[in-house]
């Protein structure tokens, strides 16, 4: 495992048990999904690239624009699902007619793999990466090189 790879890992068992809360991003105090990554890009890479647009919890679904998608794939570097590895961001599609609006942190590969999530009702939680959650797995990204 890289550095990196463990400084992400590190920062995420930091986050368990946060609250869920809607647009936050706030280690302890409360964040979503985006807002997981939000907060693990800041300690690990530092300021956000963008600043992120307040969004309803039906965000995108209305207009079937994948907003989430393109934002990742502007700031994310892609890589193959079935190359994952611990750290990676995974994007899911929570049905298959909708959009993808969901994010979480590959924490374990292997015969017990798992992720790392901001779920809605649960908080910051570590779940089995199961059938039904890897067949919602759309995209799969890594966190940029820092530049400073």
């Amino acid at each position: 495992m890289g550095l990196r790879q463990a400084e992400i890992l590190q920062e995420l068992q930091e986050w368990l048990g946060t609250p869920y809360v809607h647009q936050a991003s706030r280690k302890g105090a409360g964040c979503d999904c985006l807002g997981l990554v939000r907060g693990v890009w800041r300690s690990v890479l530092g300021q956000e690239p963008v600043e992120v647009p307040p969004y309803t919890a039906d965000w995108s679904e209305t207009d079937g624009q994948e907003t989430l998608w393109q934002a990742a794939q502007a700031h994310l570097l892609p890589k193959p699902p079935q190359n994952r590895q611990p750290g990676d961001i995974l994007l899911f599609r929570m049905r298959s007619d909708a959009v993808a609006k969901h994010l979480g942190f590959v924490s374990r590969i292997g015969p017990a793999p798992s992720f790392i999530h901001a779920y809605s009702g649960h908080g910051v939680v570590e779940s089995p990466l199961s059938t039904p959650w890897a067949r919602r797995i759309v995209a799969c990204f890594e966190f940029p090189e820092r530049t400073s």
